[in-house]
């Protein structure tokens, strides 16, 4: 527990009514997550190993923030499922984040924490509104929808959907 104590003695927090954005580059044994807040100011910094206590660990890092708490996490499809799925039981927020495409991550470097900062600003910005599929297939409700209807079935599409249009043209239809 002397680690918990210590990373949120180091942590800035925020006032209750604003909104903290947790981005994560998940990978196979380690997660790296960033925290930055409504206003887009870097909140910290820090990497979890991607099993149970990881998660966590990574949650109870990012709830000591304050806030309304939002997770944007890569690859909920694999190797962020099982943290996405943490993050769902505990009710916070879970918004599933594509992979910035490989040019821009040239143009302004490739790290794992750049990577994380990226998707906590796609989701601060809108750009990333996907629901993460839960482990049957279907896509959750986000907490406190109470069941109206499936957000990230609109134009934010996963990239296991083929896009609309595309069955058509290749059945040879227009």
């Amino acid at each position: 527990m002397v680690w918990l104590e210590q990373a949120l003695m180091s942590m800035q927090q925020v006032p209750a009514h604003r909104r903290v954005v947790i981005g994560v580059d998940t990978h196979k044994y380690v997660h790296v997550a960033v925290a930055i807040d409504d206003l887009g100011t870097l909140l910290g910094n820090r990497s979890f190993a991607a099993d149970s206590g990881g998660y966590i660990q990574l949650i109870d890092w990012a709830l000591g923030f304050g806030g309304k708490v939002t997770f944007g996490i890569e690859g909920t499809g694999s190797y962020g499922a099982g943290l996405a799925s943490a993050v769902r039981r505990r009710d916070i927020g879970a918004i599933e984040v594509v992979r910035t495409d490989r040019r821009d991550r040239r143009l302004r470097g490739k790290s794992d924490t750049i990577d994380a900062e990226n998707a906590a600003r796609a989701v601060l910005a809108g750009q990333a509104t996907a629901i993460p599929k839960s482990a049957d297939g279907a896509r959750d409700d986000p907490p406190g929808q109470g069941g109206q209807g499936h957000r990230g079935q609109g134009p934010h599409r996963g990239d296991d959907q083929p896009q609309a249009g595309h069955r058509e043209l290749s059945a040879g239809t227009a």
